[in-house]
Protein backbone atom coordinates (compact mmCIF):
# COMPACT_ATOMS: atom_id res chain seq x y z
CA UNK A 1 0.00 0.00 0.00
CA UNK A 2 1.06 3.57 -0.43
CA UNK A 3 1.81 5.44 2.74
CA UNK A 4 3.53 8.49 4.09
CA UNK A 5 3.64 12.10 3.11
CA UNK A 6 4.43 13.18 -0.44
CA UNK A 7 8.07 14.01 -0.71
CA UNK A 8 8.42 17.70 -1.43
CA UNK A 9 12.14 17.95 -1.97
CA UNK A 10 15.28 15.84 -2.06
CA UNK A 11 17.71 18.61 -2.86
CA UNK A 12 18.96 18.71 0.73
CA UNK A 13 20.50 15.29 0.17
CA UNK A 14 23.21 16.79 -1.96
CA UNK A 15 26.23 17.44 0.21
CA UNK A 16 29.33 19.31 -0.81
CA UNK A 17 30.30 20.61 -4.20
CA UNK A 18 30.39 18.12 -7.07
CA UNK A 19 32.15 19.37 -10.17
CA UNK A 20 32.46 17.43 -13.41
CA UNK A 21 31.77 17.60 -17.10
CA UNK A 22 28.42 16.02 -17.91
CA UNK A 23 27.76 13.87 -20.94
CA UNK A 24 25.57 15.77 -23.39
CA UNK A 25 24.10 13.09 -25.64
CA UNK A 26 24.23 9.87 -23.68
CA UNK A 27 26.42 8.13 -26.28
CA UNK A 28 29.40 7.84 -23.93
CA UNK A 29 29.87 8.75 -20.28
CA UNK A 30 32.38 11.40 -19.33
CA UNK A 31 35.17 10.52 -16.96
CA UNK A 32 35.32 12.16 -13.59
CA UNK A 33 37.52 10.25 -11.15
CA UNK A 34 35.63 10.06 -7.88
CA UNK A 35 32.66 11.95 -9.29
CA UNK A 36 29.49 9.80 -9.36
CA UNK A 37 28.49 8.33 -12.73
CA UNK A 38 24.75 7.74 -13.17
CA UNK A 39 23.40 5.49 -15.92
CA UNK A 40 19.83 5.88 -17.20
CA UNK A 41 18.04 3.58 -19.65
CA UNK A 42 14.89 4.99 -21.25
CA UNK A 43 12.45 2.57 -22.91
CA UNK A 44 11.65 3.97 -26.38
CA UNK A 45 10.57 7.05 -28.28
CA UNK A 46 7.61 5.60 -30.17
CA UNK A 47 4.98 4.82 -27.54
CA UNK A 48 5.20 8.30 -26.04
CA UNK A 49 7.33 11.26 -27.06
CA UNK A 50 7.77 12.20 -23.40
CA UNK A 51 10.82 9.95 -22.92
CA UNK A 52 12.95 12.03 -25.29
CA UNK A 53 11.25 15.44 -25.16
CA UNK A 54 10.77 15.58 -21.38
CA UNK A 55 12.48 12.88 -19.30
CA UNK A 56 15.84 13.03 -21.05
CA UNK A 57 15.79 16.83 -20.99
CA UNK A 58 14.91 17.14 -17.30
CA UNK A 59 17.22 14.34 -16.09
CA UNK A 60 20.09 15.84 -18.06
CA UNK A 61 19.41 19.28 -16.55
CA UNK A 62 19.28 17.85 -13.02
CA UNK A 63 22.56 15.97 -13.40
CA UNK A 64 24.29 18.95 -14.96
CA UNK A 65 23.06 21.24 -12.20
CA UNK A 66 24.53 18.84 -9.63
CA UNK A 67 27.81 18.53 -11.55
CA UNK A 68 27.73 14.74 -11.84
CA UNK A 69 28.63 12.51 -14.77
CA UNK A 70 25.79 10.72 -16.53
CA UNK A 71 25.00 8.45 -19.45
CA UNK A 72 21.40 8.48 -20.74
CA UNK A 73 20.53 5.99 -23.47
CA UNK A 74 17.30 4.79 -25.08
CA UNK A 75 16.62 1.11 -25.80
CA UNK A 76 14.06 2.02 -28.51
CA UNK A 77 11.76 -0.80 -27.46
CA UNK A 78 14.38 -3.50 -28.05
CA UNK A 79 14.82 -5.91 -25.12
CA UNK A 80 18.18 -7.18 -26.35
CA UNK A 81 19.40 -3.61 -26.77
CA UNK A 82 18.12 -2.80 -23.28
CA UNK A 83 20.29 -5.53 -21.80
CA UNK A 84 23.26 -4.58 -23.99
CA UNK A 85 23.08 -0.97 -22.83
CA UNK A 86 22.89 -2.12 -19.21
CA UNK A 87 25.97 -4.32 -19.67
CA UNK A 88 27.88 -1.43 -21.24
CA UNK A 89 26.95 0.91 -18.41
CA UNK A 90 27.94 -1.60 -15.75
CA UNK A 91 31.24 -2.19 -17.50
CA UNK A 92 31.85 1.56 -17.69
CA UNK A 93 31.59 1.79 -13.91
CA UNK A 94 28.28 3.46 -13.18
CA UNK A 95 27.64 3.95 -9.47
CA UNK A 96 23.86 3.93 -9.92
CA UNK A 97 21.68 2.46 -12.65
CA UNK A 98 18.21 3.93 -13.24
CA UNK A 99 15.87 2.08 -15.60
CA UNK A 100 12.44 2.37 -17.19
CA UNK A 101 11.79 -1.29 -17.88
CA UNK A 102 10.32 -2.60 -21.13
CA UNK A 103 8.81 -5.47 -19.14
CA UNK A 104 9.42 -6.82 -15.66
CA UNK A 105 11.33 -9.90 -16.85
CA UNK A 106 13.95 -7.92 -18.74
CA UNK A 107 14.06 -5.28 -16.03
CA UNK A 108 14.55 -7.85 -13.27
CA UNK A 109 17.46 -9.48 -15.12
CA UNK A 110 19.19 -6.10 -15.45
CA UNK A 111 18.53 -5.12 -11.82
CA UNK A 112 19.82 -8.48 -10.57
CA UNK A 113 23.05 -8.10 -12.55
CA UNK A 114 23.56 -4.59 -11.21
CA UNK A 115 22.96 -5.69 -7.63
CA UNK A 116 25.43 -8.57 -8.04
CA UNK A 117 28.03 -6.03 -9.10
CA UNK A 118 27.29 -3.75 -6.15
CA UNK A 119 25.58 -1.06 -8.22
CA UNK A 120 22.58 0.69 -6.64
CA UNK A 121 19.39 0.74 -8.72
CA UNK A 122 16.28 2.86 -9.17
CA UNK A 123 13.05 1.98 -10.96
CA UNK A 124 12.03 5.15 -12.80
CA UNK A 125 8.36 5.63 -13.68
CA UNK A 126 7.63 1.87 -13.89
CA UNK A 127 7.99 -0.60 -11.04
CA UNK A 128 9.83 -3.79 -12.01
CA UNK A 129 7.73 -6.59 -10.53
CA UNK A 130 9.88 -9.06 -8.61
CA UNK A 131 12.83 -6.70 -8.86
CA UNK A 132 15.11 -5.40 -6.14
CA UNK A 133 15.50 -1.72 -6.99
CA UNK A 134 16.48 0.37 -3.99
CA UNK A 135 13.88 3.02 -4.87
CA UNK A 136 10.90 3.59 -7.13
CA UNK A 137 10.15 7.08 -8.45
CA UNK A 138 6.88 7.67 -10.28
CA UNK A 139 3.42 9.17 -10.01
CA UNK A 140 0.43 7.76 -8.16
CA UNK A 141 -0.58 5.69 -11.16
CA UNK A 142 -3.88 4.46 -9.74
CA UNK A 143 -4.77 8.12 -9.30
CA UNK A 144 -3.80 8.75 -12.94
CA UNK A 145 -6.41 6.18 -13.97
CA UNK A 146 -9.00 7.64 -11.61
CA UNK A 147 -8.51 11.06 -13.21
CA UNK A 148 -8.99 9.50 -16.64
CA UNK A 149 -12.20 7.80 -15.54
CA UNK A 150 -13.51 10.94 -13.85
CA UNK A 151 -12.58 13.00 -16.89
CA UNK A 152 -14.48 10.72 -19.24
CA UNK A 153 -17.53 10.84 -16.95
CA UNK A 154 -17.41 14.64 -17.01
CA UNK A 155 -17.08 14.78 -20.79
CA UNK A 156 -19.91 12.28 -21.35
CA UNK A 157 -22.11 14.34 -19.04
CA UNK A 158 -21.26 17.44 -21.06
CA UNK A 159 -22.29 15.54 -24.20
CA UNK A 160 -25.59 14.57 -22.56
CA UNK A 161 -25.32 10.95 -23.74
CA UNK A 162 -27.68 8.53 -21.98
CA UNK A 163 -26.38 5.03 -21.18
CA UNK A 164 -23.19 5.62 -23.17
CA UNK A 165 -21.16 2.71 -24.52
CA UNK A 166 -17.57 3.05 -23.32
CA UNK A 167 -14.64 1.30 -25.04
CA UNK A 168 -11.25 0.73 -23.42
CA UNK A 169 -7.87 1.02 -25.14
CA UNK A 170 -5.59 -0.16 -22.33
CA UNK A 171 -1.81 0.01 -22.26
CA UNK A 172 0.60 -2.88 -22.65
CA UNK A 173 -0.19 -5.95 -20.53
CA UNK A 174 3.54 -6.24 -19.74
CA UNK A 175 3.60 -2.76 -18.14
CA UNK A 176 2.63 -2.66 -14.46
CA UNK A 177 1.69 1.00 -14.87
CA UNK A 178 -0.99 0.00 -17.41
CA UNK A 179 -2.43 -2.35 -14.79
CA UNK A 180 -2.50 0.47 -12.25
CA UNK A 181 -4.11 2.91 -14.69
CA UNK A 182 -6.85 0.37 -15.42
CA UNK A 183 -7.36 -0.25 -11.71
CA UNK A 184 -7.90 3.48 -11.36
CA UNK A 185 -10.37 4.03 -14.18
CA UNK A 186 -12.20 0.79 -13.40
CA UNK A 187 -12.77 2.08 -9.87
CA UNK A 188 -14.69 4.99 -11.43
CA UNK A 189 -16.42 3.29 -14.36
CA UNK A 190 -17.12 -0.28 -13.18
CA UNK A 191 -19.84 0.82 -10.71
CA UNK A 192 -21.52 2.71 -13.54
CA UNK A 193 -21.48 -0.38 -15.73
CA UNK A 194 -22.91 -2.44 -12.88
CA UNK A 195 -25.73 0.05 -12.26
CA UNK A 196 -26.62 0.19 -15.96
CA UNK A 197 -25.89 3.91 -16.14
CA UNK A 198 -23.13 3.10 -18.65
CA UNK A 199 -22.70 0.17 -21.01
CA UNK A 200 -19.38 -1.65 -21.23
CA UNK A 201 -18.04 -1.75 -24.77
CA UNK A 202 -14.93 -3.48 -26.15
CA UNK A 203 -12.03 -3.69 -23.72
CA UNK A 204 -8.61 -4.50 -25.16
CA UNK A 205 -4.94 -4.16 -24.26
CA UNK A 206 -2.56 -2.66 -26.82
CA UNK A 207 0.66 -4.70 -27.06
CA UNK A 208 3.79 -2.64 -26.42
CA UNK A 209 1.63 0.53 -26.30
CA UNK A 210 1.97 0.42 -30.10
CA UNK A 211 0.01 3.28 -31.63
CA UNK A 212 -0.31 1.62 -35.03
CA UNK A 213 -1.77 -1.51 -33.47
CA UNK A 214 -4.04 0.69 -31.38
CA UNK A 215 -5.51 2.20 -34.53
CA UNK A 216 -6.18 -1.23 -35.99
CA UNK A 217 -7.71 -2.46 -32.73
CA UNK A 218 -9.96 0.58 -32.43
CA UNK A 219 -11.07 0.31 -36.04
CA UNK A 220 -12.08 -3.28 -35.30
CA UNK A 221 -13.96 -2.09 -32.22
CA UNK A 222 -15.94 0.38 -34.29
CA UNK A 223 -16.76 -2.29 -36.86
CA UNK A 224 -17.74 -4.75 -34.14
CA UNK A 225 -20.16 -2.26 -32.57
CA UNK A 226 -21.46 -0.73 -35.82
CA UNK A 227 -19.83 2.53 -34.69
CA UNK A 228 -21.95 2.49 -31.54
CA UNK A 229 -19.23 3.73 -29.19
CA UNK A 230 -19.95 6.88 -27.18
CA UNK A 231 -16.72 7.29 -25.22
CA UNK A 232 -13.15 5.97 -25.38
CA UNK A 233 -10.96 5.44 -22.34
CA UNK A 234 -7.55 5.57 -24.01
CA UNK A 235 -4.69 5.03 -21.58
CA UNK A 236 -2.35 7.63 -23.07
CA UNK A 237 -2.25 10.38 -25.70
CA UNK A 238 -0.69 8.11 -28.31
CA UNK A 239 -3.48 5.56 -28.02
CA UNK A 240 -6.00 8.39 -27.87
CA UNK A 241 -4.65 9.89 -31.08
CA UNK A 242 -4.86 6.48 -32.76
CA UNK A 243 -8.57 6.34 -31.87
CA UNK A 244 -9.10 9.95 -32.97
CA UNK A 245 -7.51 9.20 -36.35
CA UNK A 246 -10.08 6.44 -36.87
CA UNK A 247 -12.92 8.68 -35.70
CA UNK A 248 -11.73 11.40 -38.06
CA UNK A 249 -11.94 9.02 -41.03
CA UNK A 250 -15.48 8.14 -39.94
CA UNK A 251 -16.45 11.78 -39.52
CA UNK A 252 -17.03 11.22 -35.78
CA UNK A 253 -14.11 13.13 -34.26
CA UNK A 254 -15.24 15.65 -31.69
CA UNK A 255 -18.53 13.86 -31.07
CA UNK A 256 -17.05 10.97 -29.07
CA UNK A 257 -14.99 11.87 -25.98
CA UNK A 258 -11.50 10.33 -25.88
CA UNK A 259 -9.14 10.45 -22.90
CA UNK A 260 -5.35 10.43 -22.80
CA UNK A 261 -2.28 10.83 -20.64
CA UNK A 262 1.15 12.52 -20.73
CA UNK A 263 0.04 15.98 -21.91
CA UNK A 264 1.98 15.61 -25.15
CA UNK A 265 1.92 18.39 -27.71
CA UNK A 266 -0.25 16.22 -29.96
CA UNK A 267 -2.63 15.38 -27.14
CA UNK A 268 -2.97 19.02 -26.10
CA UNK A 269 -3.57 20.05 -29.69
CA UNK A 270 -6.29 17.41 -29.94
CA UNK A 271 -7.87 18.88 -26.81
CA UNK A 272 -7.71 22.42 -28.17
CA UNK A 273 -9.32 21.20 -31.39
CA UNK A 274 -12.12 19.50 -29.46
CA UNK A 275 -11.16 16.00 -30.62
CA UNK A 276 -9.83 14.81 -27.25
CA UNK A 277 -11.71 15.14 -23.99
CA UNK A 278 -8.79 15.38 -21.56
CA UNK A 279 -5.31 14.23 -20.71
CA UNK A 280 -3.42 13.67 -17.49
CA UNK A 281 -0.42 15.89 -16.89
CA UNK A 282 2.45 14.44 -14.92
CA UNK A 283 5.05 17.01 -13.98
CA UNK A 284 8.02 15.05 -15.31
CA UNK A 285 10.48 17.69 -14.15
CA UNK A 286 9.52 16.91 -10.53
CA UNK A 287 9.88 13.18 -11.22
CA UNK A 288 13.26 13.62 -12.88
CA UNK A 289 14.56 15.88 -10.11
CA UNK A 290 13.47 13.45 -7.39
CA UNK A 291 15.08 10.52 -9.22
CA UNK A 292 18.29 12.44 -9.85
CA UNK A 293 18.57 13.47 -6.20
CA UNK A 294 18.06 9.87 -5.07
CA UNK A 295 20.62 8.62 -7.58
CA UNK A 296 23.22 11.10 -6.36
CA UNK A 297 22.49 10.24 -2.73
CA UNK A 298 22.92 6.53 -3.47
CA UNK A 299 26.17 7.20 -5.32
CA UNK A 300 27.41 9.01 -2.22
CA UNK A 301 26.56 6.02 -0.02
CA UNK A 302 23.40 7.50 1.49
CA UNK A 303 20.04 5.75 1.98
CA UNK A 304 17.50 8.60 2.20
CA UNK A 305 14.07 8.11 3.73
CA UNK A 306 11.41 9.17 1.22
CA UNK A 307 8.52 8.82 3.67
CA UNK A 308 6.61 6.71 1.13
CA UNK A 309 6.56 3.17 -0.18
CA UNK A 310 4.81 1.08 -2.81
CA UNK A 311 4.07 -2.64 -2.59
CA UNK A 312 5.41 -4.93 -5.29
CA UNK A 313 2.32 -7.09 -5.98
CA UNK A 314 4.50 -9.99 -7.12
CA UNK A 315 6.98 -10.23 -4.24
CA UNK A 316 5.09 -8.33 -1.54
CA UNK A 317 8.19 -6.20 -0.93
CA UNK A 318 7.67 -2.65 0.29
CA UNK A 319 9.75 -0.52 -2.06
CA UNK A 320 10.82 2.94 -0.82
CA UNK A 321 9.16 5.33 -3.22
CA UNK A 322 8.46 8.85 -4.36
CA UNK A 323 4.91 9.01 -5.75
CA UNK A 324 3.91 12.36 -7.19
CA UNK A 325 0.42 13.75 -7.81
CA UNK A 326 -0.96 13.96 -11.39
CA UNK A 327 -3.31 16.66 -12.75
CA UNK A 328 -6.31 16.54 -15.09
CA UNK A 329 -6.09 18.78 -18.15
CA UNK A 330 -9.17 19.87 -20.08
CA UNK A 331 -9.58 22.52 -22.75
CA UNK A 332 -9.94 25.28 -20.16
CA UNK A 333 -6.63 24.58 -18.40
CA UNK A 334 -4.27 23.51 -21.18
CA UNK A 335 -2.44 26.74 -20.35
CA UNK A 336 -1.30 25.19 -17.05
CA UNK A 337 0.98 22.79 -18.92
CA UNK A 338 2.54 25.64 -20.89
CA UNK A 339 2.93 27.81 -17.79
CA UNK A 340 4.74 24.92 -16.08
CA UNK A 341 7.29 24.80 -18.89
CA UNK A 342 6.48 21.24 -19.94
CA UNK A 343 5.65 22.31 -23.50
CA UNK A 344 6.30 25.65 -25.16
CA UNK A 345 3.69 27.93 -26.64
CA UNK A 346 5.71 27.98 -29.86
CA UNK A 347 5.47 24.23 -30.46
CA UNK A 348 1.90 23.92 -29.20
CA UNK A 349 0.52 26.91 -31.12
CA UNK A 350 2.12 26.19 -34.45
CA UNK A 351 0.15 26.80 -37.66
CA UNK A 352 -3.57 26.15 -37.45
CA UNK A 353 -3.40 25.95 -33.65
CA UNK A 354 -2.42 29.60 -33.19
CA UNK A 355 -6.03 30.80 -33.12
CA UNK A 356 -7.08 27.97 -30.80
CA UNK A 357 -4.23 28.86 -28.44
CA UNK A 358 -5.28 32.51 -28.47
CA UNK A 359 -8.81 31.46 -27.52
CA UNK A 360 -7.34 29.43 -24.64
CA UNK A 361 -5.22 32.37 -23.42
CA UNK A 362 -1.96 30.83 -24.59
CA UNK A 363 0.45 33.03 -26.45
Amino acid sequence: MRRGILLTALASLLAGSLVACADQDGDSPSGGGDTPLIGVILPDSATSVRWETADRRFLQAAFEAAGVDYDIQNAQGDRTQFQTIADQMLTSGVNVLMIVNLDSGTGQAVLDKATTQGVATIDYDRLTLGGDAAYYVSFDNVRVGQLQGEGLVQCLADQGVEEPVVAYLNGAPTDNNATLFKEGYDSVLAPMFESGEYQKGPDQDVPEWDNTQAGTIFEQMMTQTDNEVDGVLAANDGLGNAAISVLRRLGLNGSIPVTGQDATVGGLQNILAGDQCMTVYKAVEQEANAAADLAIALANGEQPDTGQSDTDPESGREVPAVLLEPQSIFQDNVKDVVDDGYVSAEELCDGDFAALCADAGIG
